[in-house]
């Protein structure tokens, strides 16, 4: 298949695809070998119609046309749960991403943290930000409840006698939905300060 007929195949996929799609290069392998494919991702994003995020990571851009804000960029969440999704693995944001996610800070970091099953990598994505897999025993994953496992990560990170009353309401404000039933089990996987502070929680 020449390289023209490659991108036209690849941009029809794209142009399909809704604003705002985070698209991997690997997932066009069957279309040829990989440095052609690299190199006609390269010359889509140099026409604009998509934005590259990291090496062989790519993104049809939204773009605010309200606020003029122009191109939005995906979060590094965003690109880190499509990343997580392609490879099947499990993932986890720790320390400041955790606190980021729950609302529990309005810091972004940098870096974002992030413990998996799969494989250990770092990956640096747009404007400097880079995203960290760390890899865990799955065990470590095992919680029945995606949020208490956040909870748990985001308030490690914190530290025992370091959280504030602000963030003990947020955190009952997010358990108010989370019934307790569903946590009964994940409680014995967190440390005792943490099962504490959720238990309090729920009075």
């Amino acid at each position: 298949m020449s390289s023209q007929s490659i991108e036209n195949k690849i941009l029809s996929v794209i142009n399909r695809k809704k604003h705002g799609s985070i698209l991997f290069a690997s997932d066009f392998a069957d279309m040829g070998e990989r440095k052609t494919i690299n190199k006609v991702f390269e010359r889509i994003a140099l026409s604009g119609k998509i934005i590259r995020l990291a090496r062989g990571i790519y993104c049809k851009p939204k773009i605010d046309t309200e606020f003029g804000f122009g191109i939005m960029y995906p979060s590094v969440d965003d690109v880190a749960q499509a990343i997580a999704q392609r490879d099947k693995c499990r993932i986890v944001p720790t320390g400041d991403a955790a606190l980021n996610k729950l609302g529990l800070s309005t810091q972004v970091p940098m870096n974002a943290v992030y413990l998996t099953d799969g494989t250990p990598r770092r990956i640096k994505i747009y404007n400097g930000r880079g995203i960290l897999f760390k890899h865990v025993v799955p065990k470590r994953l095992d919680f029945k409840s995606e949020l208490i496992m956040l909870i748990t990560f985001a308030l490690q990170r914190l530290g025992q006698g370091n959280v504030s009353e602000e963030q003990l309401d947020r955190v009952k404000h997010l358990l108010a939905n989370e019934p307790k039933g569903r946590i009964v089990e994940d409680l014995k996987l967190i440390p005792g300060w943490i099962r504490s502070i959720i238990l309090k929680a729920y009075e």
